[in-house]
């Protein structure tokens, strides 16, 4: 027990000790020991009520030292700190300078790496000032990082848009390339079937107006035995066919074309040729037809 409250004294004292530098600093800061509080109590006061019980020499001394004048101000209670000192007993003041002689080398090896510190204490200005800058230094770091985090998404997101645009043309122009070459594909298809619509046009008319075989039953021409240009196809498609590869811009050689149609499909001729070969049951029918591709053709060279 005896070692238990041995020990609590010592850490007490410690405490009140470390307190006492606590004091000097702020005397040396330009506190003011003559300031009471609301009892009346300077801090001179304080400190000679707790020297009734610790730590005299860290609390009182540093106080009456730096404003001996404070010993003599009475509180609202009309006493002084040198009248609360007065009543402080000798023998327990001695107990308490013995005590702390024991566990002084016990408090520096505790709190002594602080000594240098209090005994020249920092400059408060010149500690604000490296936090500022410390904090705007820090400040102007994320900045940046920020800065070149945003310029590298930027720079990413150009990248991104370039290549899109890059493929967009190329998609473009690959369509539009299929779209060109599918166009030829069609053309060339159509100058085929047009082509083969012409040279079947002309293999029937060979075979009917310039060759004697029969074709329908005893030897009569049916509608469908006629070589029409296009069987069912409109007057002006059959012109198309019939017309087929000749140069307009040749009025020469497509005016010899179109008389050679003419004269193939002029009624009159047509008769002669081939009236006595027509089925009744379709002559009208085929005579009509005649009459109308051949007025589709003079019409045709009245506008030449």
């Amino acid at each position: 027990q005896a070692d238990t409250d041995n020990r609590k004294k010592r850490a007490f004292i410690g405490r009140y000790r470390y307190g006492g530098r606590y004091i000097v600093l702020l005397l040396k800061h330009g506190a003011d020991p003559l300031q009471p509080d609301r009892n009346g109590d300077t801090p001179l006061h304080q400190a000679a009520k707790r020297a009734l019980k610790h730590a005299y020499d860290d609390l009182v001394v540093p106080l009456r030292k730096n404003c001996p004048e404070a010993m003599d101000i009475s509180n609202k209670a009309g006493v002084t700190p040198h009248d609360l000192l007065q009543w402080m007993k000798p023998e327990q003041k001695q107990w308490r300078e013995k005590l702390l002689g024991e566990c002084q080398d016990e408090f520096f090896e505790t709190f002594g790496q602080y000594d240098g510190k209090l005994e020249h204490p920092v400059d408060f200005g010149d500690w604000a000032d490296r936090i500022r800058r410390e904090y705007f230094a820090k400040q102007r770091a994320k900045e940046q990082r920020e800065a070149a985090s945003s310029g590298q998404k930027r720079s990413k997101r150009r990248k991104e848009t370039e290549e899109d645009e890059r493929s967009r043309r190329e998609l473009r122009a690959r369509l539009e390339r299929e779209h060109e070459e599918y166009l030829q594909r069609a053309a060339r298809k159509e100058e085929e079937t047009r082509q083969g619509r012409k040279r079947r046009y002309e293999e029937r008319c060979a075979a009917t107006f310039h060759s004697s075989s029969s074709k329908g039953p005893e030897g009569l021409l049916g509608y469908d035995d006629i070589p029409w240009p296009a069987p069912r196809g409109s007057l002006e498609e059959m012109v198309g066919v019939m017309l087929h590869g000749a140069d307009r811009s040749d009025s020469t050689v497509f005016r010899k074309v179109l008389r050679r149609q003419q004269t193939l499909w002029h009624p009159d001729k047509f008769v002669q040729r081939c009236g006595g070969r027509l089925q009744e049951s379709d002559r009208q029918r085929i005579l009509d037809t005649v009459t109308g591709l051949s007025q589709e053709l003079n019409r045709l060279a009245q506008n030449l």
